[in-house]
């Protein structure tokens, strides 16, 4: 996708910079007696790409669909720029939304189903024509104007939709997963073409997708959510280096994971009896809990985290750890280690540069990290906690 042309921004840009706040306030929603979130808090500062982020079934699409008032809270409040919007029905409310069924209408041109809203509104014509195509140049296809629904690709489609809701200026843009039906290059082109576009025009986007990278790629921030209820809100960097829970840790990015049980916790450090004795970790590294001795526990490192030493090569002030390469996997510039320690699986992540000083497939090694590096959790209830190294 080309993008944006800047004077398409700058005309298209609104002038209700302030407009756009979203707070969720003790939200629940239940059908009978299935709770599908529970007693949730959100507050989404004006002019943002937040992005709601969860395995399927988590409360994504419900939280949205509340949002846009499709459907109504069993308890709680929502107030869009301090209004409460409790009863107003969705076309009252200063919201735009693309679905991932985009519903155009196949018979209209991509001009006719852009207009469609403004025709509704009864705008003046010549205003109309010039926010048609402004938007239209905005999103790329502005010489496609007079093109059926039925001559254009996935992607143009895409961005039909997205120029049909913009057009309208909402404070806020609701978007339902728009693009998991697109393919790889397509889908990273229009990425980075909806954050353009949503910097430029200073439009609060809420974005549901249930790929880890495509959040953080895309958001200002992210929530992270998880059988009805919000795990985290945060940056996308802070929910990477400093996660809630183990939850969060292990759906957004990859995390190694070392099981143990915590043998003494003293003031700034927590001793942890597990692979190859008692390692002392800083007591901060603790995400969401407090340790207590005699409980079990999950050390996580990131991948990027794990250093590959030779068996016999001095840790230097290191947790050391005997292993072994299972595999050595050349990927683009980057080499990725399947490790093993006693029965658990573990990755590591280098440059290929670096490939000629690492160890071959088979070898025996040591498993080496910074405590500092470590993050510590309390385990996940059963049968999440059943899996180690990689994810399924």
């Amino acid at each position: 996708m080309s993008p944006a042309q800047p004077e398409a921004l700058a005309q298209a840009a609104p002038s209700r910079a302030a407009r756009g706040s979203i707070d969720v306030a003790g939200v629940a929603k239940a059908y009978g007696a299935t709770t599908v979130l529970s007693g949730l808090d959100l507050a989404v500062e004006a002019g943002t790409f937040v992005t709601l982020l969860g395995p399927s079934g988590c409360g994504k699409t419900t939280l949205l669909r509340l949002i846009a008032g499709f459907i109504q809270p069993s308890a709680g409040s929502i107030a869009i720029d301090g209004r409460d919007m409790a009863g107003l029905p969705p076309q009252r409310r200063p919201i735009g939304m693309v679905f991932q069924n985009l519903a155009l209408f196949p018979h209209f041109s991509v001009e006719e189903n852009v207009a469609y809203g403004l025709r509704l509104r009864n705008v003046p014509e010549a205003d109309l024509r010039r926010k048609v195509g402004t938007f239209l140049d905005l999103v790329g296809l502005g010489h496609l104007g007079s093109r059926r629904i039925s001559q254009l690709s996935g992607g143009q489609k895409q961005r039909v939709a997205l120029a049909r809701s913009l057009v309208l200026e909402p404070s806020i843009l609701l978007l339902d997963e728009p693009l998991s039906a697109l393919d790889l290059q397509l889908r990273k082109q229009l990425q980075v073409a909806l954050k353009e576009i949503q910097r430029e025009l200073g439009t609060t986007f809420v974005f549901v997708t249930h790929d880890q990278e495509e959040a953080t790629l895309m958001s200002d921030r992210i929530v992270v959510m998880s059988a009805g209820a919000i795990q985290q809100y945060d940056t996308p960097p802070a929910i990477y280096s400093q996660p809630a829970n183990l939850f969060v840790a292990k759906f957004v990015g990859e995390l190694n994971e070392i099981t143990g049980r915590v043998a003494a916790v003293t003031t700034g450090s927590v001793e942890i009896d597990g692979p190859g004795g008692r390692h002392g970790l800083p007591a901060s590294g603790a995400r969401g809990f407090s340790p207590t001795a005699g409980a079990n526990c999950v050390i996580g490192l990131r991948p990027e985290r794990i250093t590959i030493l030779p068996p016999d090569a001095d840790a230097s002030g290191r947790i050391a750890l005997p292993g072994t390469v299972v595999e050595r996997i050349a990927l683009g510039p980057v080499l990725r280690f399947v490790l093993r320690c006693g029965e658990q699986r573990l990755v590591a992540v280098r440059l290929a540069s670096d490939g000629a000083a690492l160890p071959e497939a088979g070898s025996p090694c040591r498993i080496a990290f910074d405590p500092a590096d470590a993050q510590l959790f309390e385990p996940l209830a059963a049968p999440a906690a059943a899996s180690f190294g990689e994810k399924p």
